[in-house]
């Protein structure tokens, strides 16, 4: 298992890549339908919360093993079989999002957590034995993996509530630090194009799992409803919103974004953003079907809070990451400034949503202004 070639042409996401990405459809699913309850009950604070924290479980699993194998991916039996475990892990982990959710009881996500650690570093270590000089690198990493999931055991010993929320902060922000502290003499190889086809791709599972989530609780909405023109104007909302956030997050060249480790870590980290938005965007819709439907006492404002949000957020970190150093000044005044425009729409005086008509505008500046050559 030594070090791939990051110059390696022709390097695309793997087979079992796609494999492993759908298994995440489940916990992400599970998790935007939690967070869907709590925010048509009106528990927003401890419906974001729960939310955050078991996204980012979620979106740090798919990280580990994301960059372990744009760097070591061997693809023979052992690296699949071990992978596939991983797999089996994020799984458990999935069927105790609801628990974690309604009760604070992280115990089966730990426990799925577990799994997914131990084959995570028996893949490090078994990657240490013909790393060369990136050895100490790899076991690094396997020593911090390991260190930080005993941190992950001992947090079931915290009551639910703001000390269990504060801990979680603080395991997180040491979680987060295990590729600094591993990596800060000698980096481990990624393949700029594979490790950024990657996250287009897990962007797109996210975008379709909230496609599938809005239209089956459109379906679900049309039985109740006599009058299908709100349902008409929610569906084309939906298509046009999701197409639009597509077309811009695929609008600059990604690879542009990672030429250095500092910059990985700031295109890696923000992505957390990016996920979690997407995977919210579903739930904010089928809360204004609830709305519609009777089944949620919020009001029209709040309740298309819970779409905008998402949708802001979505785009700003795209373009922070990604956009900004690719585009001229009139791509990167649009953007922020639709990004706000799609925040405050609740609240602007305008009869009918304007987020598909900001967002379409946006794209259509795009088309017009393709990204700037890459600077040498």
């Amino acid at each position: 298992m030594r070090p791939r070639d990051p110059a390696q042409p022709h390097r695309t996401a793997s087979t079992l890549e796609l494999f492993f990405d759908l298994v995440f459809v489940v916990a992400v699913s599970i998790a935007s339908a939690q967070l869907h309850h709590s925010l048509s009950h009106g528990d927003f604070v401890h419906g974001v919360t729960a939310y955050a924290m078991v996204f980012f479980a979620v979106w740090w699993a798919w990280m580990n093993f994301t960059w372990f194998a744009t760097s070591f991916d061997t693809d023979d039996w052992l690296y699949r079989v071990t992978t596939i475990v991983q797999m089996g892990g994020v799984l458990v982990f999935a069927a105790g999002i609801p628990a974690a959710f309604e009760r604070g009881d992280f115990t089966i996500p730990v426990l799925g957590y577990i799994v997914m650690r131990i084959a995570m570093v028996a893949q490090w270590l078994r990657a240490s034995r013909g790393a060369g000089e990136l050895r100490s690198a790899t076991r690094r990493y396997a020593l911090g993996i390991a260190a930080v999931q005993v941190l992950w055991v001992l947090f079931l010993l915290i009551p639910s509530g703001t000390v269990q929320i504060a801990a979680f902060v603080v395991f997180a922000l040491i979680e987060v630090s295990v590729p600094v502290f591993a990596e800060y003499r000698r980096q481990t190889p990624w393949h700029a194009h594979h490790i950024t086809e990657r996250y287009g791709l897990f962007t797109l599972i996210v975008l379709g799992e909230s496609l599938l989530a809005s239209a089956n609780a459109i379906v679900d909405a049309g039985r109740e409803l006599e009058s299908l023109v709100p349902l008409i104007s929610i569906s084309v909302l939906t298509l046009v919103v999701t197409a639009s956030l597509w077309w811009i997050y695929f609008w600059p060249p990604h690879h542009r974004a990672i030429t250095t480790f500092a910059r990985s870590l700031r295109y890696g980290y923000t992505h957390y953003l990016v996920f979690a938005a997407a995977a919210a965007f579903s739930a904010g819709i089928e809360v204004e079907l609830d709305v519609l439907t009777g089944e949620s006492h919020l009001s029209n404002v709040v309740a298309s809070f819970t779409v905008t949000i998402p949708i802001a957020i979505f785009l700003l970190g795209i373009w922070w990451i990604a956009i900004r150093e690719s585009a001229d000044r009139v791509v990167n005044t649009a953007i922020p400034a639709g990004a706000l425009l799609v925040l405050l729409d609740p609240i602007l005086p305008i009869p009918v949503a304007i987020t598909a008509v900001v967002l379409a505008v946006i794209v259509v500046i795009l088309v017009l202004r393709p990204p700037l050559p890459q600077r040498s």
